[in-house]
């Protein structure tokens, strides 16, 4: 283990080149995908270990905050309309649609439990006769474990598929055209699965520098340093520095599952809009565990809705890097932890509740 001392003096050491390089430089704008590095950056106060003129920007890398109200108004539905057990991790559970959610719908009676894995949700079915959904969330971190669980075949489980494939959205967003970006910090928990080798196209057609980076200070100082360095260079550069559990194909026996049970269709995502090839269908050979197939029925009379008390939430816009907390009315008046109003103010990986739960911030 590097002991705690050398590590600091590690970071303080590149933070000095960084302001070195940084010095003379115009605005540079490095955005991260994954909420662990906000926590990382906002925890430890990264940002004030920078000059003024390099921005770290949060993207929609929180898997909770990108699920779009959609998707929650139909998992109400189902619920409300059958006679299930309703499986769910604990950060969805609080994610509110006019002032209702998960928790709300447990104090009510119905059968909603938090799980911790979907196999918990598997371990559930040996117990009760009732069918049993499982809500399945997160990028292709989490969505191996729910294709094995889809291969384990087992009756009287389904799933409701909400996961989303990262990938595509990197590419829409810069799409958009909407929010100046120099550079990607990219997930790391998503790489592990997906590899270095998943963000050559990206790299190929916007000609941005990427580093992969775990989620201690210094890996995340590390990534900013390289990236500066690409940015000034010019160069599209792809670095893992993640390279103690990211390999440049990533894990090929996660893919695979994944692959087989998952097929991909255009989907919303809360901030971003349609993303091209991102949701994460369960192909029509295991249609027998797709909860939106086998309750096609109830879904026929469903019609979504618009929250009101949301028009005023900015969430969308934090996901996509235009805006920190800072600049949304409702950060820490009308949307706190204790009564959140949007999704990034509900997870533990969304920044508003990052934000939130440490202060000392510095955009």
């Amino acid at each position: 283990m590097i002991p705690v001392e050398k590590v600091r003096t590690g970071i303080k050491e590149v933070s000095v080149k960084i302001k070195k390089e940084m010095k003379g430089e115009g605005e540079i704008r490095i955005m991260h995908l994954c909420g662990t590095h906000e926590d990382t950056i906002t925890r430890y106060n990264i940002r004030s270990l920078l000059p003024e003129n390099l921005k770290l920007l949060s993207g929609p890398g929180c898997p909770v905050c990108i699920i779009p109200d959609v998707d929650l108004q139909m998992i109400f539905h189902l619920i409300q309309n059958t006679n299930i057990i309703f499986t769910t991790f604990g950060d969805m559970a609080r994610v509110p649609f006019e002032g209702k959610s998960l928790f709300y719908y447990m104090s009510k009676g119905y059968d909603i439990r938090i799980v911790y894995s979907v196999f918990d949700a598997i371990e559930i079915t040996t117990q009760t006769d009732k069918p049993v959904v499982h809500f399945g969330i997160g990028f292709e971190t989490t969505i191996p474990s729910t294709a094995l669980a889809v291969l384990d075949g087992v009756e009287n489980f389904y799933i409701f598929s909400s996961h989303r494939f990262f990938i595509p959205a990197m590419g829409h967003l810069l799409s958009l055209g909407e929010t100046k970006i120099n550079g990607f910090i990219n997930p790391g928990h998503v790489s592990t699965i997906v590899g270095v080798k998943a963000y050559e196209p990206i790299k190929k057609k916007y000609k941005l520098p990427q580093v992969i980076a775990g989620f201690e200070p210094y890996d995340v100082i590390l990534a900013v340093y390289h990236l500066v360095k690409a940015i000034k260079k010019g160069e599209s550069a792809l670095l893992n520095e993640y390279t103690r559990a990211v390999k440049y194909e990533g894990n090929l026996k996660a893919q695979r599952v994944m692959n087989d049970v998952f097929d991909r269709d255009d989907w919303e995502w809360r901030g971003l809009g349609v993303v091209p090839a991102s949701g994460g269908v369960i192909r029509k050979k295991y249609e027998e565990y797709d909860a939106m197939k086998v309750f096609e029925d109830i879904f026929e009379d469903f019609e979504p809705k618009e929250d009101i008390r949301k028009r005023a939430c900015r969430c969308g816009e934090v996901l996509r890097g235009l805006i920190s907390p800072l600049d949304c009315p409702l950060f820490l008046k009308g949307c706190t932890p204790k009564d959140p109003v949007g999704p990034c103010m509900v997870s533990f990986e969304g920044t508003c509740n990052i934000w939130a739960k440490y202060g000392g911030y510095r955009i």
